[in-house]
């Protein structure tokens, strides 16, 4: 190997890859990814949780679910299956815009 050569191989010697490290991987990269899907399924079971709250509250207030024997009382059965809105995103929108319960109205004022 002459010695123009040689230069040349010591120049370019630092832009081949690190074999010795060239597979190493870190854990913290999927730890960080598990975490989201952790966070991201939690949200998901949250909102389903609370569409359903929601779902039967209405049903509740509107008395979708009055049991037709027993007046005054509910049907439990009928709580597990109500619709009380059209769209799922309806319960999760009044949910997410009422937190706080209504005031009722004051009984002497009309």
């Amino acid at each position: 190997m002459s010695d123009v050569e040689g230069k040349i191989l010591r120049m370019y010697d630092k832009s081949k890859p690190d074999e010795e490290h060239l597979f190493d991987s870190s854990n913290w990269n999927h730890a960080a990814w598990m975490l989201v899907v952790a966070l991201v399924g939690l949200v998901f079971w949250l909102t389903v949780a609370l569409v359903n709250a929601e779902n039967q509250r209405n049903a509740l207030v509107t008395n979708k679910c009055q049991d037709p024997v027993f007046k005054g009382e509910i049907d439990r059965q009928c709580l597990l299956t109500v619709r009380s809105r059209d769209h799922w995103w309806e319960h999760l929108g009044y949910a997410l815009r009422h937190v706080k319960p209504e005031a009722p109205e004051p009984v002497g004022r009309r």
